[in-house]
């Protein structure tokens, strides 16, 4: 039987090997007319045409002329696995694959061959896998004069600064310069095509201009216009997910997505903020927004590197230039806008509830350096900076042991970057104009719904240059992070009712918050990311513990630790209270009363809402209003308009005991974008952000001041 599969195998390659001969003939001639003044064809149509054809002839006529022989003078123990291990490591087909299949099934498992063919078809099948993964063929190269091949290293969305303006590019990286295109329009149902904006030769890119540059002016777009795509993009998912399942035409849900489409452009469009700078040899600066500190890493890495490999300019005539951005179409290995939301709709858009992370320790590290860790987690397709460590200063082995506990909003990726802490305060990073700190390493993590799903710490490592930081991860999915449950306890502050604590307390507002506004009022109020950036887990649980006992040294604790910890103990109170500050019982009118159009039914109606609200939670809110107020003062410095402190207090305030929400009740379930959950943590920030940007709030008591700072002691 192994005789008659090779005997079918080896008709095979002589039909294939006829088929190349045949296009090996008018080849020759071609290439010999194109070196004349009048040529048929180009050097690159006919590459083009003629892509890898005699290449492709050596290799098989080889394989037919080892295989040949060895069938004619056929045994039991004759060996061929040899021969398609060759095969297999110059060219794989879909045929070849299926053939050595065959041979595999007929070959017995103590013969010699057996352990060759499974490697070969092994070979094969990787191969094919790799191609199935990819939405369009492409190639990764294309020939340049001379026979060299200019490879392409990397390709994404960016958005490039144009005389103030964002503008949406295609960026390619190639082994000898960057190429910066726009995508045209499509119409009349033509193929992708790209104009190019710009190129610069690697040997002549530098990230460092003059001395005289002008920093970037970068056009910040409002928060809450970014949240308002969002909500459209939610409702769009919510929109299509409903049009699928009830079967509705392709039609209805092609214009759906092309709606979607448009709105994840506008998204990309205007989110990314963190610059990155490349220079021409003439000084001439490219501005592009990035939206990460490790995207903005990624790629300078990539092209420092190859700048070392690069020893020749390219100049490219326009029609060089025209025929490269022409393959680009090709080429390109990004084929959709980055958004998590872009994946098919029946996919998992990520998770959503809290990922605690502890921060071990890092190792391989040749010098002792000044180091720490931030962490950063994607939503919506954008990476933001969550957690930071502490400074462990100069060791060749830090051992932070730090737990963070970072919300996710259809998080898929955690990443971590390392860094060395720069003390130079005269010193001035020319290539960022930010952060002086140099990355040392970074790496990242998939945040897999079925893998996150258990309860129990998971231990991995990340590997970054050399240097392995040690993390252990637990995931507490939406539906059990959002059940507000009492304390069993009846004396402490978390988990007990803020009416009872209050009394107890004899106080307008809990001790608790007094003593977290007072201590962020006296060293936070300029502190990057304040509320945003995670604390340290094991701090918050410190101060958790010291106010449940009533510590009377909480306030010495409060004062030598890290500010953000204590952002997040104020945070865990409001989170852990049993019912929300805006309570159960009222907060369905508040979601109602947001959505009125008109502007004085909207103020009438909630106005008289918050006035409704108990004493303790009234006057404790207006406490907190006007202290966030106070941080959004300082933006400029800290980095958290209203519309941020909104994002993050929203769903605390706001968010309803479990019974009263609208959470899908089966846990194993990943939760998707497109939920009405999603839309309702949107609607809780909406309410939180209409009261932060009213002037002010008028009371019935005209004494407000006095009964906010009242303790009744």
């Amino acid at each position: 039987m192994r005789k008659w599969v090779l005997s079918g195998i080896l008709a095979t390659e002589e039909t294939y090997l006829s088929h190349l001969e045949a296009l090996l003939l008018p080849m020759k001639p071609l290439k010999a007319a194109a070196t004349t003044s009048q040529p048929v064809l180009t050097v690159a149509q006919i590459e083009t045409i003629f892509f890898k054809v005699p290449e492709l002839y050596e290799i098989h006529k080889e394989f037919y002329d080892g295989l040949f022989p060895r069938v004619q003078q056929w045994s039991h123990h004759q060996r061929v696995g040899d021969l398609f291990q060759k095969l297999n490591l110059k060219v794989r087909s879909p045929k070849d694959s299926k053939d050595q299949t065959d041979l595999l099934k007929h070959t017995p498992t103590s013969h010699p061959d057996h352990p060759l063919l499974q490697d070969a078809l092994r070979i094969s099948q990787n191969f094919l896998s790799s191609i199935n993964e990819e939405t369009t063929p492409r190639r990764q190269s294309v020939t340049v004069k001379k026979g060299e091949n200019r490879q392409l290293l990397k390709d994404s969305f960016m958005v490039e600064l144009v005389e103030g303006a964002r503008k949406l590019r295609h960026v390619f990286l190639f082994t000898d310069l960057l190429l910066c295109a726009k995508l045209k329009k499509q119409i009349g149902g033509k193929n992708q095509q790209y104009d190019s904006k710009w190129y610069i030769p690697l040997t002549e890119l530098t990230f460092q201009g003059p001395e005289e540059s002008e920093p970037l002016t970068i056009p910040q777009v409002p928060d809450e216009e970014l949240d308002a795509m969002k909500v459209k993009i939610s409702h769009l998912r919510s929109e299509i997910q409903r049009e699928k399942r009830a079967n509705k035409g392709s039609k209805v849900i092609d214009r759906l997505r092309k709606k979607l489409s448009e709105q994840e452009s506008l998204l990309l469009l205007t989110s990314p903020s963190m610059p990155l700078r490349v220079y021409n040899k003439n000084g001439k600066s490219y501005g592009f927004l990035i939206s990460s500190d490790y995207e903005r890493a990624e790629w300078k890495e990539i092209i420092k590197e190859q700048q070392k490999k690069c020893l020749k300019t390219s100049s490219l005539t326009s029609m060089e230039l025209q025929m490269l951005t022409s393959s680009c179409v090709k080429l390109q290995t990004v084929h959709h806008i980055p958004l998590s939301i872009n994946k098919e709709e029946d996919e998992s858009s990520g998770l959503y509830g809290f990922l605690n992370v502890i921060v071990h320790s890092a190792s391989g590290l040749k010098q002792s350096l000044n180091l720490y860790c931030t962490l950063e987690v994607d939503s919506f397709g954008f990476f933001s900076n969550k957690a930071k460590t502490r400074v462990y200063r100069y060791t060749t082995e830090p051992k932070w042991n730090e737990e963070f506990e970072i919300e996710l909003e259809g998080s898929q990726t955690l990443r971590l970057l390392c860094y060395e802490k720069s003390y130079n305060k005269t010193k001035q990073n020319k290539e960022d104009g930010d952060s002086t700190d140099r990355i040392m390493g970074k790496g990242q993590i998939p945040l897999d719904p079925q893998t996150h799903q258990g309860k129990d710490w998971q231990r991995t490592v990340i590997p970054m240059n050399g240097i392995e930081v040690k993390l252990s991860m637990k995931f507490t999915s939406r539906e059990f992070s959002l059940k507000r449950m009492p304390s069993r306890k009846p004396m402490g502050v978390f988990g007990i009712k803020i009416s009872t604590v209050t009394k107890r307390e004899r106080s307008k507002v809990p001790y608790i918050v007094r003593q977290c506004l007072e201590e962020i009022e006296r060293r936070g109020m300029e502190e990057v990311g304040i509320y945003r950036v995670s604390g340290v887990a094991t701090d918050i649980q410190a101060l958790k513990t010291a106010f449940d006992t009533n510590n009377k040294d909480v306030s010495v604790m409060m004062s030598e630790m890290d500010v953000n910890a204590i952002a997040g103990t104020l945070k865990l109170y409001f989170r852990e209270l049993p019912e929300p500050l805006f309570t159960d019982e009222l907060y369905p009118n508040f979601a109602g009363g947001i959505t009125l159009s008109d502007s004085v039914a909207k103020e009438s109606c909630m106005l008289n809402l918050l006035l409704s609200l108990p004493e303790p939670n009234l006057v404790t809110f207006l406490f907190l209003l006007d202290h966030l107020k106070r941080v959004a003062e300082k933006e400029s410095v800290n980095k958290m308009s209203l519309h941020n402190l909104a994002t993050v207090f929203g769903p605390t305030l706001l968010r309803p005991a479990e019974k009263d929400s609208k959470i899908p009740a089966n846990p194993t379930q990943p939760i998707s974008m497109g939920d009405s959950w999603s839309l309702e943590v949107m609607a809780q920030v909406q309410v939180l952000l209409y009261f932060l940007q009213l002037e002010t709030i008028p009371t019935p008591d005209s004494k407000r001041q006095s009964i906010l700072f009242s303790t009744e002691v």
